[in-house]
């Protein structure tokens, strides 16, 4: 089984430092949604692990949260793709669970639930947290410069990190 895991915000879609609290606030970022559709059509799944600490800070609702999910379902499902499975941790970063990037706990439990090797997989993200989660959960980690990924990129050493513009640069070297 071939899967592919996303982080949500500054890879599929734009971040903000004021959290993206509603469905008004999210905005794909240009091609990550053709993008992931093309992955589906080579037969990958995709699965996306967000930490949505604006949750746990108060800043906004489950139902806020899953509005802009069924949101990015539906228009990825315009663009002939879809996500198999949404994790995410809900928590205060004060208050990290094993769950919250960058411990591995979401992707352990995410290959657990849907059976795939995450040996196998790459894991993109825009954030040191997330090459960290990857690392940690054994996963190749891969960086794109949307979102924090340019910050992420010069403030750290990334030894073997696959480095890429965005979500769509990341697609099509995978599936050349």
């Amino acid at each position: 089984m071939k899967v592919v895991i996303l982080d949500r915000d500054g890879v599929i879609n734009q971040d903000s430092d004021q959290f993206i609290r509603s469905v008004d606030d999210w905005r794909p970022i240009a091609g990550s949604l053709e993008a992931m559709a093309r992955l589906n059509q080579a037969g990958y799944r995709i699965v996306v692990a967000s930490n949505q600490s604006g949750i746990g800070r108060g800043l906004f609702d489950y139902d806020a949260l899953f509005a802009i999910h069924d949101r990015l379902q539906r228009e990825l499902a315009e663009h002939g793709g879809h996500i198999d499975a949404i994790a995410f941790a809900p928590e205060h970063p004060d208050e990290a669970t094993q769950m919250r990037k960058p411990a591995p706990g979401m992707l352990k439990d995410l290959s657990r639930r849907l059976q795939f090797d995450l040996a196998a997989c790459c894991f993109v993200g825009d954030a040191l947290s997330d090459i960290q989660a990857a690392r940690a959960a054994g996963c190749r980690p891969v960086l794109v410069r949307t979102g924090k990924g340019r910050r992420t990129e010069a403030e750290h050493a990334l030894q073997g990190v696959s480095i890429h513009d965005d979500l769509a640069s990341f697609v099509d070297q995978r599936l050349r």
